[in-house]
């Protein structure tokens, strides 16, 4: 296995995966961010937008797809946009033969499992340091999300240290952790449960939240472990 950094404009994303499969998943996120842009010049409110938008059906598949994944959360399309272009990255690598991949996008995480990978979670500020998520080998394409009230540079109305979703579609998972971070706006247990049972949909497995001294868990997750996680990379992936 290939750990790879890929830097095209503002992505950032470090694809695990085999050697040979790695060239296609760069081609891809180039791809996808070229069709997001020629979309963008033609509708710059999706860009702006913190509200669904509307999409028409020529709209190109990865702007359809933010669009969807955006209305059934209630956020901004924008919300979604880095795991729509993890999903797509991993896609390629599934269609060049890969197994086993995993494609980090910012903290907003596609994988494949065909053995364990531990996920670490940044917490910033909070005292609740050092935990992952072990994922177990499992069929299919999972989606492990985070936002931030604290951390990074994306936009949050709320206040959680790290708000984590855990979904079968990555770019599903990328706007709930978005929803799910601007409804965090105190350490208040109830708001919290509150606010994890409203996004809990079908085709969301889990949810995470930290929010300084308070940890609190939604759904079904993958086992919480000990691992160390170093802040200047934000996730940590061991695969």
């Amino acid at each position: 296995m290939i750990r790879r950094l890929i830097h095209i404009k503002e992505t950032i994303a470090t694809v695990i995966g085999e050697e040979t499969a790695l060239p296609a998943a760069e081609a891809e996120i180039a791809r996808q961010r070229c069709a997001l842009e020629d979309y963008i010049r033609r509708d710059p409110e999706f860009a702006r937008s913190l509200a669904p938008r509307r999409v028409p059906e020529d709209a190109p598949a990865v702007v359809r797809r933010m669009a969807d994944a955006a209305a059934r959360m209630g956020v901004g399309p924008m919300a979604a946009v880095a795991g729509a272009i993890a999903a797509s990255a991993l896609e390629a690598l599934r269609a060049a033969g890969a197994e086993h991949a995993v494609v980090d996008n910012g903290g907003d995480i596609a994988l494949i499992a065909a053995r364990p990978v531990t996920i670490g979670v940044f917490a910033g500020p909070s005292p609740i340091k050092d935990i992952g998520l072990r994922v177990e080998p499992r069929p299919g394409v999972l989606g492990v999300c985070t936002s931030s009230g604290t951390v990074g540079h994306s936009l949050s109305f709320g206040r959680a240290d790290a708000a984590v979703v855990i979904a079968l579609d990555p770019c599903l998972a990328d706007a709930a952790a978005t929803a799910l971070g601007n409804a965090v706006t105190a350490n208040d247990p109830a708001l919290i449960e509150d606010a994890m049972a409203g996004l809990l949909i079908d085709d969301i497995e889990g949810m995470l939240v930290i929010i300084e001294d308070t940890l609190a868990v939604c759904g079904r997750l993958p086992e919480i472990v000990r691992v160390p996680v170093d802040p200047a990379r934000i996730s940590t992936i061991r695969a």
